[in-house]
Order: C-alpha cells, then structure tokens, then sequence
C-alpha cells in the first residue's frame, strides 16, 4: 500500500505565490508518474501537471506559465509551485501518483489540501 500526503494548501491573495508538496510512502517499487490535480466545488477534477519518471511534464493550459512542478525521484516526493494565483484557482488540489504494482499499473492519490484564493 502506498500513501501520499499533501501540504501547504491555505489562503493566498490574488496575485500571490504558495508552494504545495507531497510525498509518497510505503510500498514502492516503481513510480510511473506524479501529478497534482484540483477540484472545485461544483467541478469535476481536473489535471493541473504531472511529471513523468525520466520524463517531460506536462500542464494545463490555465497552469501553463504561473505553476511549476518537480520532483525529487529519491525521496518520492512532488511539488508544485504556484505564482500569480487567481480566484479561479480555488479549489481542493490532490496529489496522486501511478505505481507499477505486480506488473499493473495502479493510481495513488492523497486526501486533498484547499487552496482558497481570495481578498
């Protein structure tokens, strides 16, 4: 079983910069890919960027220019890098990982951390 653990949603004025992390633990042998999506309320959730192991990361059009993601590949964990936050990015962002468990690939995710941007 492997468990992802997200952190540092809170309140950020328009225009404002926050950093969210997370990190996975337990049992893991291979990570294909990690990523950060959101949710708000009345939404479906939705991709915000995913890094992939050896790879590219790829954004959402409305995350392209303002959010970084990375990771570091040796502690397993994923971070996204906010700038220039707008209202319109309210919502509950959840990290979620794909594993390559028993020759099956299976998604991880975490329980979610809020993000509310708002004057």
């Amino acid at each position: 079983q492997v468990q992802l653990v997200e952190s540092g949603g809170g309140l950020v004025q328009p225009g404002g910069s926050l950093r969210l992390s997370c990190a996975a633990s337990g049992s893991i042998v291979s990570i294909i890919s990690m990523g950060w999506y959101r949710q708000a309320p009345g939404q479906q959730r939705e991709l915000v960027a995913v890094i992939i192991t050896g790879g590219n990361a790829n954004y959402a059009d409305s995350a392209k220019g303002r959010f970084t993601i990375s990771r570091d590949n040796a502690k397993n964990t994923v971070d996204l890098q906010m700038n220039n936050l707008k209202p319109e990015d309210t919502a509950v962002y959840y990290c979620s990982a794909e594993l390559v468990e028993r020759a099956k690939r299976v998604n991880y995710w975490g329980k979610g951390t809020l993000l509310t941007v708002s004057s």
